[in-house]
């Protein structure tokens, strides 16, 4: 498969997902990791995201893909655009809004697996990080564990949920539900180890702008991130806001 062309009951926010909330324009500042060294060495699918913050427009379409896609319950996400409303921090005029899509990182060295005391959450051969449901006796440690705020105990099933890139549609040759309906064409999914995939191209055209989530915690994160605002990376004060999906169901 080659991506390659983009074209139930409401729970309050955890105070973790406030505080990531509060920080997010703090640390997405730092300079970003590289790539995976295995991209060059294995001849294995090794699947990554890039999101062109430059090309979101706030829509939440690839947060609707994904509640019907993934039968999200309502309250929670898998993948959401926060939006951010930023002001400098040496003066008084208003940045404006930003807006940062946000979903699993599908690290390389996931904090969540190794807390995870029934190994329920594990990493696939192809990177992807997933859960199995069976397994999991809903502890939520893997949901503390996450850095990204990423997790979630789903209310309907009582087991830990998150964004999996979609693997069952990944597997069949199709791309995640919220890259296909990205209006904007701003989610690059795709095999890194390809090399004439548009995700590698994207990725080495772009390098030196390429930034990621808390580098400075050494996850090595799969989710890549190019056009942040200088201003996002910088002297900004902001608070995120956080769109829930409400009318979505029943």
């Amino acid at each position: 498969m080659r991506n390659d062309a983009n074209p139930t009951a409401d729970q309050p926010a955890s105070v973790s997902r406030r505080a990531f909330l509060k920080n997010i324009p703090v640390v997405t500042a730092a300079a970003a990791s590289p790539l995976p060294a295995m991209a060059a060495n294995s001849g294995k699918h090794q699947w990554a995201m890039l999101v062109d913050v430059r090309r979101c427009i706030g829509c939440q379409a690839c947060t609707v893909a994904c509640i019907q896609e993934n039968a999200v319950p309502e309250g929670s996400f898998r993948t959401v655009v926060s939006t951010y409303s930023v002001k400098l921090t040496d003066g008084t005029q208003p940045a404006g809004t930003y807006v940062l899509p946000r979903l699993c990182n599908h690290c390389d060295n996931p904090p969540c697996i190794p807390v995870c005391p029934v190994g329920a959450t594990f990493k696939r051969d192809d990177g992807m990080v997933v859960i199995d449901g069976d397994r999991c006796v809903g502890c939520a440690y893997c949901v503390q564990a996450c850095p990204y705020d990423a997790r979630f105990i789903n209310h309907e099933t009582n087991k830990a949920d998150k964004c999996t890139f979609c693997a069952h549609r990944v597997d069949a040759g199709l791309l995640p539900a919220c890259v296909e309906t990205c209006v904007g064409g701003a989610r690059i999914f795709g095999d890194i180890n390809d090399p004439d995939g548009e995700l590698s191209r994207r990725l080495k055209e772009a390098q030196s702008q390429l930034k990621v989530l808390k580098p400075e915690l050494e996850t090595s994160p799969r989710v890549f991130y190019i056009g942040l605002d200088e201003r996002f990376a910088g002297k900004v004060e902001g608070q995120g806001t956080l769109w829930k999906p409400r009318a979505l169901h029943g």
